[in-house]
């Protein structure tokens, strides 16, 4: 007997994908070179940096300086996303935890992302701080960004 009804919907929905992948087993339409060209393991995963920005200790109250140092942040990230380094960048909506944005880099390596991220004016002059974390995702998370060029009317 089920004594803790509020994880059923958790276990439905685990159940089903189980049941769904033993169904299938390999995918038919599974491609070993593009599995081989995005990194991916045997789950067709791999291994980021997702990087959290918060609000930073430095206020800036030159409106000019305030614009530059985010044309420089905006700029930084089309330039490592350019690079490949960079595949998710976004803010965050008003909330009580002084979050910002995310990013998600394509660096397993947290050291590695710390270090491209310093070189994003707005985290270097302390407005942004950033926590680093590993992440384990799609592998094919990357490739949205050429479809999200062809939609894209203005860029920022």
């Amino acid at each position: 007997m089920i004594k803790n009804w509020t994880n059923l919907p958790k276990l439905f929905w685990l159940s089903l994908v189980f049941v769904v992948s033993m169904a299938h087993g390999q995918e038919p339409d599974f491609d070993q070179e593009l599995a081989n060209s995005l990194g991916a393991d045997d789950y067709g995963m791999k291994s980021y940096s997702f990087v959290i920005l918060k609000t930073g200790s430095v206020v800036v109250n030159d409106e000019q300086e305030k614009q530059a140092l985010m044309r420089g942040h905006l700029d930084n990230i089309s330039r490592l996303a350019d690079e490949g380094k960079l595949i998710v960048a976004g803010p965050f909506g008003k909330n009580d935890l002084t979050y910002r944005g995310l990013f998600i880099l394509t660096t397993p390596s947290t050291e590695e992302a710390l270090s491209l991220l310093k070189t994003d004016p707005a985290i270097a002059a302390g407005v942004f701080d950033i926590e680093a974390l590993p992440w384990y995702g799609a592998a094919a998370l990357g490739t949205y960004l050429e479809t999200q060029k062809k939609i894209t009317k203005t860029n920022p």
